[in-house]
């Protein structure tokens, strides 16, 4: 049978190849940083990494992750309720409580987890779904293992989300569900056009504050902040991996009833080891120093000011953003493919953007600034950017 398969997979690599939709993985040998070095040797500027607040290869974690394995172990061997709970996970759980001002919360090993866990345990077949069109991958897959009844609107469209909460009134419980920053555009939900509605039409909100969290908002608690609904959201979900240290780790925050019946069934926390205790230490570290000083966001927010100021004066077609991420558009995903290889001889390292991730016809380089970066990056890049775009008659 393998034969057959075989001749089926190879064939269907072989047209994504064909259609310049593969995707190769270039290998990094060194800390994931602003500057970083790739397996030939070569030194780069990366401007495709989640490491907003530029704490992945920050000392301070790094130290605090040495010593929980001294003390706490490497691994836990376990699932949360039958061995796997430490006095580490319970203090981050709190930590990023309190850092949203949310009644508590849950970890997962990745926020995949989080957001393929959520929805199952909560709503079943006599609730509504009411789903942004552009939301993640991990929250479409978690839907799907809900038999709530689903809603699909279109991105950021409240004209749309109102009509589709209208259709969901047949519904006993409903759920708006949203991304705060959409990841491959950049753009932040309207948040408080959706908390409008969803009063309205007797609904509760879910974010996914993957993208926005340590990133939007004057001290980087997110959407929340940004719109001043703090603790208006029922659930939020987020990441470790990506402002919050860059390694690994997903959660859960909001109102403690959901979050105790996600520790009582949701699937995902049942049946998957705890997080490492050192990444949770690493954790606690994070938001004590975030908690202290806006330091970071400050720089962040400079950075990507500065960066799509001079990206739009220079020609380039870029998406209206409030958050980190700068989609350079150029709708070709050949173009986008040729684009970014052109880029990292000019010691530039990004990735080009196209279908499946993206929409057909939307194909883009994603820029994603980060606190690590200094001007003189953000100059060398804008360079390099102006002179392949001249090259290719992009601009």
């Amino acid at each position: 049978m393998y034969n057959n398969f075989q001749d089926f997979l190879q064939k269907e690599i072989g047209d994504i190849k064909e259609a310049g939709l593969y995707k190769d993985e270039r290998v990094i040998v060194a800390p994931q940083q602003a500057e970083i070095t790739l397996e030939d040797g070569s030194k780069v500027l990366n401007f495709c990494m989640n490491n907003y607040l530029g704490l992945s290869n920050n000392p301070e974690l790094i130290n605090a992750a040495k010593d929980a394995m001294d003390s706490h172990g490497y691994g836990m061997s376990s699932v949360r309720f039958i061995c796997g709970t430490q006095d580490l996970h319970k203090e981050l759980e709190q930590k990023i409580a309190h850092f949203f001002g949310t009644e508590d919360t849950i970890l997962y090993a990745a926020a995949f987890d989080a957001n393929g866990g959520v929805f199952e345990p909560l709503l079943g077949i006599e609730d509504a779904i009411i789903s942004d069109s552009l939301n993640h991958a991990s929250i479409i897959d978690g839907v799907r293992l809900c038999k709530a009844q689903r809603y699909r609107y279109k991105n950021a469209n409240m004209e749309d989300l109102e009509i589709q909460l209208k259709k969901a009134q047949a519904q006993r419980f409903r759920l708006i569900v949203t991304d705060g920053v959409f990841s491959m555009d950049g753009n932040v939900a309207p948040m408080d056009k959706i908390l409008e509605l969803a009063n309205k039409y007797d609904a509760m909100i879910m974010i996914d504050e993957s993208h926005s969290a340590g990133v939007v908002g004057k001290t980087g608690r997110g959407v929340t902040e940004l719109f001043e609904m703090k603790g208006k959201a029922e659930i939020i979900t987020g990441t470790l991996g990506k402002a919050f240290g860059g390694a690994i780790g997903g959660f859960t925050t909001g109102k403690k009833e959901i979050i105790e019946m996600l520790r009582q069934r949701s699937r995902p926390y049942l049946f998957s080891n705890s997080i490492p205790p050192m990444v949770a230490a690493a954790g606690i570290r994070m938001f004590d120093m975030v908690d202290k000083t806006n330091t970071l966001q400050e720089k962040l927010h400079d950075n990507t000011d500065y960066f799509m100021e001079r990206m739009k004066a220079a020609g380039f077609d870029i998406k209206p953003t409030k958050s980190a991420i700068c989609a350079v558009m150029l709708y070709d995903a050949k173009l986008a493919q040729e684009f970014a290889t052109k880029l990292l001889d000019e010691g530039i390292y990004v990735i080009g953007f196209f279908f499946p991730v993206v929409p057909k016809g939307e194909a883009r380089i994603r820029v994603q600034l980060s606190a690590a970066h200094e001007q003189a990056h953000l100059d060398q890049c804008i360079a390099g950017f102006t002179k392949v775009g001249k090259d290719l008659g992009v601009i």
